[in-house]
């Protein structure tokens, strides 16, 4: 298995509640945005894909276990990794931590779709054969 690919992310006062506590509803922000910076790490765009393919990716299903909260200030850093792929869809396995601590754990599967349909599709098999190297 590969190395994760690393996001790190800053802790602004407009991410908490008035307590300065993360909103649980973020952590789902940050975790799109690791997917995200994983795939152009790949040098895959998902702008890109839409336009050359007609093809995106959705979140078909996510699972998440709140360990601990972040904080206003705190620089955590979101780790993705592949956990599964099948030629549609592909499970990520992600985590946030702050420093050694494990804030978030979550597996996200992921549908490629053809986007004016919403119909599930192959992905396009360099991106597919990038994944499977991966695992």
């Amino acid at each position: 298995m590969s190395p994760p690919s690393i996001l790190s992310i800053r802790i602004y006062y407009e991410d908490t509640d008035s307590g300065g506590v993360v909103y649980y509803a973020n952590y789902l922000k940050y975790l799109e945005r690791g997917r995200t910076e994983f795939l152009r790490t790949l040098g895959f765009e998902q702008q890109k894909l839409v336009e050359e393919t007609g093809l995106a990716f959705a979140v078909r299903s996510l699972s998440a276990e709140y360990l601990r909260s972040a904080k206003l200030d705190d620089l955590l850093d979101v780790h993705t990794r592949i956990e599964d792929l099948g030629r549609a869809q592909v499970t990520f396995a992600q985590s946030i931590l702050r420093g050694d601590e494990i804030l978030l754990t979550a597996t996200v599967r992921v549908a490629c779709l053809v986007l004016a349909k919403g119909k599930p599709a192959a992905m396009p098999k360099q991106l597919h054969e990038l994944f499977k190297a991966l695992i």
